[in-house]
């Protein structure tokens, strides 16, 4: 058992232990209509308001499905608008709203906090090496879902 890698086991427990964490946090600053996921999708619209969808689920890693159940969630709640695109008629872009702009200043102390627990510990080498690890085991995946 001692040459078993856990890498990916250790991820996705960090994965889903950081999203309850997140979740509870957004709880208690009042914030129930957003969990993790649907705030990945936010704080790509804050860097890139007016999005394609297909940008869309390209930035968030999303497939196409699971992201419109989402988009259709957010929009319900008033987090985003859909609009037909004036150069593409075929294309919609995701705006946001009044409402997600108010949530952002709370979700980004958040992010922060969170940020803050993540690194908690660890020196800025040990985090630039781990963050550039990262990257590379994403590279590697990203690589292998496109070639088939």
């Amino acid at each position: 058992m001692s040459g078993l890698r856990r890498g990916g086991f250790l991820i996705t427990k960090i994965h889903q232990l950081s999203g309850r964490i997140f979740a509870r946090k957004l709880r208690a600053h009042g914030i129930h209509e957003i969990n993790p996921a649907q705030g990945r999708i936010l704080f790509v619209l804050w860097e890139n308001d007016g999005i394609a969808i297909e940008q869309l689920a390209k930035r968030t890693q999303l497939s196409k499905s699971t992201l419109t159940s989402m988009l259709d969630r957010l929009e319900a709640d008033g987090f985003l608008v859909r609009e037909p695109s004036l150069e593409d008629r075929r294309k919609i872009l995701i705006r946001r709203t009044e409402k997600d702009r108010a949530l952002q200043q709370v979700y980004l102390e958040i992010s922060a906090e969170m940020i803050a627990l993540f690194y908690q510990g660890l020196s800025e080498a040990e985090r630039d090496r781990f963050e550039a690890d990262l990257e590379r085991i994403l590279a590697n995946l990203e690589g292998a879902e496109s070639s088939g």
